[in-house]
């Protein structure tokens, strides 16, 4: 099958967004999918920050982009837009490197007043960056991410079921070909 790189775009090791995409990610594994985790917030905030291209982890964050057939990216939605340390990142990527991927993007938030975050906000960044196919994206209210004592995730089930709809298409869109346009 696909290597998928899984991007948390939140800046917290224990939010329902980072949470979200490693259940997701499973689910993927279970499909035959190489998955390989990658969480913004453990970059350097100096490489981040200081646009610092050179720096280790970008070259190596770059190198996975470049490596994967499909991204999933998650963001917690901040103010109507996506998290500043995905921005940071995506800034930091070359201005084509989603060319030929198939990308999934999903986003989190306490009301559905930030429904609109993924078309409006993420969504024109990634097809500038050059994605193939940017499958329907997906959000999902805190308040239908439940974390246990133990750990566990637990996703509403109109929630949970709408996730795997979405991810069963972008799933099936990362074992299609690309369509060669016919030669003059």
């Amino acid at each position: 099958m696909a290597t998928v790189l899984s991007v948390s775009g939140s800046p917290s090791a224990s939010s329902r967004t980072n949470r979200l995409l490693r259940h997701l990610d499973n689910r993927l594994t279970a499909q035959g999918h190489e998955v390989i985790p990658l969480d913004v917030r453990t970059i350097p905030a100096e490489a981040l920050l200081g646009a610092d291209f050179r720096h280790p982890a970008i070259v190596e964050a770059t190198a996975l982009f470049a490596r994967v057939d499909g991204i999933v990216i998650g963001t917690p939605v901040y103010k109507a837009a996506y998290s500043g340390v995905l921005k940071a990142l995506l800034d930091l990527l070359p201005q084509y490197a989603l060319t030929g991927k198939t990308v999934l993007p999903l986003a989190t938030g306490g009301t559905t007043a930030h429904v609109l975050a993924i078309d409006y906000a993420l969504r024109p960044v990634l097809s500038s960056m050059g994605a193939r196919h940017i499958v329907q994206g997906w959000f999902t209210l805190d308040k239908d991410i439940a974390v246990g004592e133990d750990g566990g995730l637990t996703v509403a089930p109109a929630a949970a079921e709408a996730l795997t709809q979405v991810l069963d298409q972008f799933s099936e869109a990362l074992g299609r070909t690309p369509i060669l346009a016919a030669a003059s």
